[in-house]
């Protein structure tokens, strides 16, 4: 894998061009970030094939009926433009196109098998352009040797069974076959255009690679590589490299990356199922376990209180484990063998969509399945739509600079980190996300596993910058560590968000260290007291703080107004104790109540019910609002204060507030019991 860290941040600035709206502000106090970028890319040429010229006929005595082609010991080579129609079989031969540089040769595959020995069975040395067509109704393969005889020794081209130094294209209604055991299977020099055709590909290598770039408009491609399945490598020109897929059937299975472009991966549809490194149950990465000690401390021991940080303070986790340390990338492009061993190689990248700058979906489908990220940027990711069923052994998206989500259904079903960046914009769409870690983390500084290319090795540095805004669609979160953590701000004027977890007390459903303000939306936060924090009182929204006795998954909890009203009606799917609730229905002078259990009916999405009718729960308290943030708290629970006062939430240890005794004296942060990594 080619680990060069390019820090291009400017909006898609190749030979592909890109429209955009946007609204700056103060990115410590936006409340809206409205980006939405399309793609606005004009494709490669489209082609088609007229009827042949020149008839090649493989065989044991190959022959050629027409001009612009001769054959020599098994190997044909076509010497001027025009169209070839090749079929037949040979067993070790060669198709090599040496024409002229301004010339386009038409290759049709009308049933042909080749395969050679010591190099590329179709080479397209020099040509303005070659263009491979596939017959309708037939079937080609193209096989190559494990190792290549090259004329000049300086050089490693061609590295693939159908290479083309120039540009390439590929048509048709027929099928291809290609067995690259060499290195890879069909790559160009320059552009590499599928236009239509049946292809599968199986390589040693990458599957399908274009230098300058690859444009898939449409066909049924199916890649089995033990590189990456599609790559775009140019590092020296930075309007090249870029990857842009139109539609297509693909359907990549891969040991390194699925689709990697150097420079900006744009999709604007297509059916894409990718599973990279073995799938996401290959990934060595996962969240401590609630109450394991931090690794190299000795059992019985607590840890060590850092000077100057309070008694229920989160301790300090040590360097070496908050921070790994990292490998630059060695596995440089070549036509050496390429390792299987992908679980242990800590250089190599198995994300399943990835850009060195910038990624653009505007529609598809999408089914992943990678052992490391399953969307990775360098720089920023936009998502205007699309259908995405992700599993990932790390993170699911991930954008080290901005992610802007407009639109799409997304569902993270497995993840370490659901949803990471510095700045995340949601400004609609359908979000469900599983982590085992955060599930939406704002943090700061380039993905350590960008670095290392290996999952598990993406701790973002901490930083104030760091910001969420949620402006519109739906979220839902699952987690085992913090629901939605920013290591800086998140404002919220719009849309529902609901988290569930986590259930250990060293983490919270919502986490900031700056302020969190919310002015509009729906907000319902579910998990443990602990470390639970609420938005500031700062927001122009009111804010219910429920503290309760522990609650089983599932147990309803229902806020109903003192005219009868239904507020909230949910079912957190996991154990909880603390619940955070902030709609535009919580009204100053009105008095609510809150009861749990009893039981719900009626049309429910994710535990929130819609006009049901709630019945038989235990009242545990009510109050008046007549503040910003209003607690209400069961008998026996314990109390939490911490965020919200003066606009600065925040850890215990950061700008935040430390944990306050509750009225048996105990702090709310059980440490001494419990300990889990940061």
């Amino acid at each position: 894998m080619n680990k060069k860290l390019v820090a291009m941040l400017s909006a898609l600035s190749l030979c592909v061009t890109v429209t955009a709206c946007s609204k700056s502000e103060d990115n410590t106090k936006s409340q809206s970030s409205t980006n939405k970028t399309s793609i606005n890319i004009e494709s490669l040429d489209n082609e088609s094939v007229s009827d042949p010229d020149t008839y090649i006929k493989l065989g044991a005595e190959t022959t050629v009926e027409g001009q612009g082609a001769e054959v020599s010991n098994n190997k044909v080579t076509i010497t001027k433009a025009g169209t070839y129609s090749v079929s037949g079989k040979i067993e070790d031969g060669q198709i090599l196109v040496d024409a002229g540089a301004e010339d386009k040769v038409y290759i049709i595959l009308n049933g042909a098998d080749i395969k050679c020995s010591n190099s590329a069975p179709i080479y397209v040395k020099n040509a303005k352009k070659a263009i491979i067509s596939l017959a309708d109704g037939t079937e080609n393969n193209i096989t190559d040797g494990e190792t290549y005889v090259f004329e000049d020794e300086s050089s490693n081209d061609p590295n693939a069974a159908i290479f083309s130094k120039d540009d390439m294209t590929i048509i048709g209604t027929g099928k291809l076959t290609v067995n690259a055991n060499y290195n890879n299977g069909i790559a160009s020099n320059d552009d590499l255009k599928i236009q239509s055709g049946n292809i599968v590909v199986n390589a040693k290598n990458n599957g399908i690679k274009g230098k300058d770039c690859i444009n898939v408009t449409d066909g049924n491609i199916t890649i089995n590589s033990k590189g990456d399945g599609m790559k775009a490598d140019n590092t020296t020109d930075e309007t090249k490299g870029y990857i842009y897929i139109e539609g297509g059937k693909i359907n990549i299975t891969s040991s390194q990356d699925g689709i990697q472009a150097e420079t900006e991966l744009l999709i604007a549809d297509g059916d894409i199922t990718i599973k990279t490194g073995g799938g996401s149950e290959n990934s060595t990465k996962s969240n401590q376990a609630p109450g394991k000690m931090p690794e190299g401390m000795p059992k019985g021991e607590r840890p060590t209180i850092p000077d100057g940080q309070t008694q229920g303070e989160r301790p300090e986790i040590p360097q070496d484990i908050r921070h790994p340390s990292s490998n630059q990338d060695t596995n440089k492009n070549s036509n050496t063998d390429v390792s299987t061993n992908t679980s242990t190689d800590e250089n190599t990248s198995m994300k399943a969509l990835k850009a060195t700058t910038n990624i653009v979906i505007d529609g598809g489908t999408f089914n992943i399945d990678s052992e490391d990220d399953s969307i990775h940027s360098n720089a920023n990711a936009i998502i205007n739509g699309g259908t995405f069923e992700i599993a990932s052994g790390d993170d699911g998206i991930h954008s080290d600079t901005k992610l802007d989500i407009n639109g799409g259904i997304i569902n993270i079903s497995k993840s370490y980190e659901g949803i990471e960046s510095t700045t995340i914009n949601i400004n609609d769409g359908n979000i469900h996300v599983v982590a085992s870690d955060d599930g939406i983390n704002a943090a700061g500084g380039n993905d350590v596993s960008t670095e290392t290319g290996m999952p598990g090795n993406d701790k973002f540095s901490s930083s104030g910058d760091a910001l969420i805004n949620i402006n519109g669609g739906y979220v839902y979160v699952d987690a085992s560590g913090d629901g939605i953590d920013a290591n800086g701000s998140i404002n919220m004027v719009g849309g529902t968000v609901l988290v569930n977890g986590p259930t250990n007390n060293g983490n919270g459903s919502l986490d900031y260290d700056e302020t969190f303000d919310i002015s509009g939306g729906t907000l319902v936060a579910a998990g443990s007291a602990g470390m639970a924090q609420m938005p500031s009182d700062s927001s122009s929204q009111k804010i219910l703080n429920l503290s309760l006795t522990s609650q089983e998954s599932n147990t309803v909890v229902n806020i109903k107004s003192s005219d009868g009203k239904n507020i909230l009606t949910y079912s957190p799917s996991k154990n909880y104790s603390s619940v955070i609730v902030s709609t535009p229905d919580i009204k100053d002078n009105t008095k609510y109540t809150v009861s749990v259990g009893g039981t719900a009916k009626g049309e429910a999405k994710d535990g929130l019910y819609y006009d049901g009718n709630y019945s038989g729960g235990t009242e545990v308290g009510s109050e008046t609002i007549s503040s910003t943030i209003t607690n209400i708290t069961q008998e026996g629970a314990s109390t939490n204060s911490m965020g919200g006062h003066g606009g600065q939430g925040g850890r215990p240890g950061g700008k935040g507030h430390k944990m306050q005794p509750n009225t048996s004296g105990q702090t709310n942060n059980q440490i001494n019991s419990q300990i889990t990594e940061q």
